[in-house]
């Protein structure tokens, strides 16, 4: 974790720097690429998260996305798909802020799949050639939520993205 907070540190220190790098990463017509790795929990068990999604800007500032998720290491495994839509304001200063929505359906081994909507906001910030760090937190209510089999029907959590664009 210290490793993760000294590298945003740093990043931030280069904002300057790196700004004028990623002035168009969220024009109309570019695509962005994101990686996911982290850890979760989910039916009191602790899982490894491993995922990637893309983002197309149809609009200067507006994107429309799709990412996969796999949580395993422990069971049931669970795989999730997400279209989503995300607004960035600001784009010619040196922090982004952003906010968005997305629907996710969840796969869960041996239990009916279900659906979620959801909203996020945050921040994010010039990181490198081509690329953007972001800090954020997300909303997530699950439909049609059982509290039998679910513990909890909505969360908030923090989301820290590093995004690559083209």
């Amino acid at each position: 974790m210290s490793r993760l907070l000294l590298t945003i540190l740093l990043s931030i220190l280069t904002l300057p720097a790196c700004a004028a790098d990623v002035a168009g990463i969220f024009d109309r017509g570019s695509t962005q690429f994101s990686l996911v790795a982290g850890s979760g929990s989910a039916f009191n068990n602790s899982y490894l998260i491993l995922g990637a999604g893309t983002t197309y800007y149809v609009a200067d500032g507006v994107g429309v996305g799709l990412s996969y998720e796999n949580w395993s290491g422990s069971s049931p495994g669970i795989n999730k798909i997400s279209p989503s839509v995300q607004y960035v304001f600001n784009r010619q200063a040196s922090l982004w802020p952003y906010m968005g929505g997305f629907y996710r359906h969840s796969v869960i081994s041996g239990l009916p799949g279900i659906n979620s909507v959801g909203a996020r906001a945050g921040v994010y910030f010039a990181a490198g050639h081509s690329s953007v760090a972001g800090v954020g937190l997300a909303y997530e209510s699950y439909l049609n939520c059982q509290t039998a089999i679910y513990n909890s029907c909505s969360e908030i959590y923090p989301e820290i993205s590093f995004i690559f664009g083209f």
